[in-house]
């Protein structure tokens, strides 16, 4: 994997996951990854309590945290049928597909799945609301969108669509909603377990980390720029109103 003498391999993105396993778990060098993937389905590790072998790290719960954004946008918009759902399938299977197919079909929703890869294709999805306008949009975790944040926002607002995010970062540049776990949680517990694995611990000996802090995040400004009142029930659970 590397010709470098190295102590530990920190590695992130949600495409950690099956197609990297092959080449990290043969290794004899420590690796702490950082995934928004299930680690035990994609082999990167034997179980969440007893990883096995030279690898463990943080897992994001991005798929646990997308089912419950549908949720929260049926208590914002009550009588919405479809829900259109922004992917990157470049960057590797859309993390959580059955939270979000489940929870779907527990609130009666229907999904409008638009795929993603490029800054132009960010622009020809929320295009094609023109022949079918979704009731609100969910905003997948991927770095991507990340990177078109403001350009997602802004198509958002240019549409007149309530739109929710994974992460406070969207709602803080303007986005309605964003509900999702601290990242700087998850990289100050990366930095953690590398500290501890080169004082001699095993990374077999370290649980995977899953956070338990999540943060929800409400922009005012925006709602009222869409037209939007926010259900008392929703201010109530959010950790931060923008206003």
């Amino acid at each position: 994997m590397t010709r470098q003498q190295v102590a530990v391999i920190v590695i992130t993105g949600l495409g950690v996951g099956a197609s990297v396993a092959p080449l990290i778990r043969p290794s004899q060098i420590p690796v702490i990854f950082n995934t928004g993937s299930d680690p035990v389905q994609s082999g990167l590790v034997a179980s969440f309590n007893r990883p096995g072998g030279n690898v463990t790290g943080v897992n994001t719960l991005v798929g646990e945290t997308a089912g419950k954004n549908l949720s929260q946008l049926r208590d914002l918009v009550p009588n919405a049928i479809t829900i259109a759902v922004l992917v990157n399938s470049a960057a590797g299977p859309t993390p959580g597909p059955e939270n979000i197919r489940n929870a779907a079909a527990s609130l009666g929703l229907q999904l409008l799945v638009l795929n993603a890869n490029t800054e132009s294709e960010i622009n020809g999805a929320f295009a094609s609301f023109n022949q079918r306008r979704p009731d609100a949009v969910l905003v997948v975790a991927y770095p991507l969108f990340l990177v078109h944040a403001k350009l997602i926002i802004e198509l958002a607002a240019r549409h007149a669509v309530p739109a929710i995010y994974p992460r406070r970062e969207y709602a803080e540049a303007g986005g309605l909603m964003s509900y999702g776990y601290n990242v700087a949680d998850g990289y100050r517990e990366m930095g953690h377990y590398a500290g501890r694995i080169l004082k001699g611990e095993k990374p077999a000996d370290l649980p995977v980390f899953q956070p338990t802090r999540f943060e929800f995040v409400i922009n005012l400004k925006t709602a009222k720029a869409l037209g939007l009142t926010i259900p008392p029930n929703l201010l109530a659970l959010a950790h931060e109103v923008i206003e």
